[in-house]
């Protein structure tokens, strides 16, 4: 049982959880606990939580925990849960509107549902929006910030601030406000041009065929470890180099595409799981001479 000195808060209409096994919420299913976990009841009670946390506590922001890593000695701070069911995209004067905790495929689905096109990448985003927005989440030929009209964050006063697209240094795999400030995603606008919904539904039928025939769906991952490098995949790198099936404890490289770890039977620590990432590095840039970056975040303490 973590030790931490509970702290005292008021007022709040959400689920405040201490010493949380991680490994509930990352699709690894692997991990160890959070000092704190809270998931709010909406926006409101988000802001009124995070005014009442001490100004130097380490805060991370998880959706559905499909891409990241948190180590076996747990995460010393509070886990912020983003993500809940009943949350849902809604139509606002022509735009989407999605909250940090909406999962990415429902924006795809509304979409089609209002016949616009453009989102029916976002059925391949195995996460939420927050997540998408804040790594500019993207396959098939798509990504998030492609989409984007404006969006809102939250810093740790609780204060919810409109942002113009312009505000964020946008890359591959990359979004951070410029100037850096700490502050998190809440919600985001998103403007699609006008399509046809029978085709988009088509295409996203489509895409979760490939995702199923090409992916390890089926088994605890966190979607690719690695990003692509330019004018590469990480994938073709990993299984040139005969790491296809590769294991560590319980964690393994898929054999169904390398690009992703899998724990199989949900029996590996966190610490396997980062060694096999580690590993697979080493070994791309021995035969291959390409330093591969991670996607999945890795966070927390070693056991």
């Amino acid at each position: 049982m973590n030790m931490t000195e509970p702290l005292q808060f008021q007022r709040l209409r959400g689920d405040l959880r201490l010493d949380e096994p991680m490994s509930r919420h990352v699709s690894w299913r692997a991990g160890g606990a959070a000092d704190r976990f809270y998931a709010a009841a909406d926006l409101d009670d988000l802001g009124e939580f995070l005014r009442q946390l001490p100004p130097q506590e380490a805060l991370l922001f998880v959706g559905l925990g499909s891409n990241l890593l948190v180590r076996d000695g747990g995460f010393r701070g509070t886990v912020i849960m983003t993500h809940t069911p009943r949350l849902r995209p809604r139509m606002d004067s022509g735009l989407i509107y999605a909250e940090a905790g909406v999962a990415s495929p429902k924006v795809a689905r509304l979409a089609a549902l209002h016949d616009l096109e453009g989102a029916e990448f976002l059925t391949g985003i195995p996460g939420c929006i927050g997540g998408a927005l804040a790594m500019n989440a993207g396959c098939y030929g798509g990504e998030t910030w492609d989409i984007v009209e404006r969006a809102v964050t939250i810093d740790r006063a609780g204060r919810l601030v409109m942002r113009a697209k312009d505000e964020f240094d946008i890359g591959y795999r990359h979004c951070v406000p410029k100037p850096e400030r700490e502050e998190w995603f809440a919600a985001a606008w998103f403007r699609l041009p006008p399509g046809d919904g029978e085709t988009s539904r088509g295409v996203m039928k489509e895409l979760l065929s490939r995702r199923i025939a090409t992916q390890p769906l089926q088994l605890p991952n966190a979607g690719s470890v690695f990003r692509n490098p330019p004018r590469d995949h990480a994938a073709r790198l990993i299984e040139a180099c005969g790491l296809k099936g590769f294991g560590r404890g319980g964690a393994r490289v898929s054999e169904k595409h390398a690009n992703f770890i899998v724990n199989p039977e949900g029996a590996a620590k966190a610490s396997d799981i980062e060694w096999l990432i580690q590993h697979v590095q080493r070994i791309v840039y021995q035969m291959q001479g390409v330093v591969l970056q991670t996607e999945v975040r890795i966070v927390g303490e070693a056991a």
